[in-house]
């Protein structure tokens, strides 16, 4: 990618919101995967019995790699212009660079996993809207025109 124009804030900001998502699910998700037991993070185990189930270590193994290692990925694509062609293989639209695709593809991801832990639990805090509002963020700066016009593929 051949980049005249510079990253404008609303890319340096999506960047950070992909580096906060990712440090919250590494402490969260690493937290489940020394405490399957949910203790660490005094989520109790009864939470899981309409789930698939048994403790939080596969939870906490979706979280710490679908929300923390990915975005990590994402975040350091996002602040690369080097495009890389098996990743590209991987964008819905080939018009942008695979960091912008993965950018959407984290956001969507982020809503539909509260949304199935708001099922599973049958329950809902303040955490579990403030994440909802994150992914809905993620997906709207993603959209934004000029991080749209930045991560064009030329």
């Amino acid at each position: 990618m051949d980049r005249v124009q510079r990253k404008s804030f609303a890319c340096y900001l999506l960047i950070s919101l992909h580096i906060f998502l990712a440090i919250g699910a590494f402490i969260g998700g690493g937290a489940l995967l020394i405490s399957p037991d949910g203790a660490m993070l005094s989520l109790p185990i009864e939470m899981l019995q309409n789930s698939p189930f048994q403790n939080y270590f596969f939870p906490g193994v979706i979280l710490f790699i679908a929300f923390g290692i990915s975005p990590s990925i994402t975040a350091l694509l996002l602040s690369s212009d080097k495009p890389i062609k098996t990743l590209e293989k991987l964008s819905l639209f080939k018009a942008k660079h695979c960091s912008w695709n993965f950018s959407l593809y984290i956001g969507f991801m982020l809503i539909i996993w509260i949304i199935v832990q708001i099922l599973i639990i049958q329950s809902a805090s303040f955490i579990h809207f403030f994440y909802i509002f994150l992914g809905f963020i993620i997906i709207v700066i993603t959209f934004l025109p000029s991080v749209q016009a930045f991560y064009l593929n030329n």
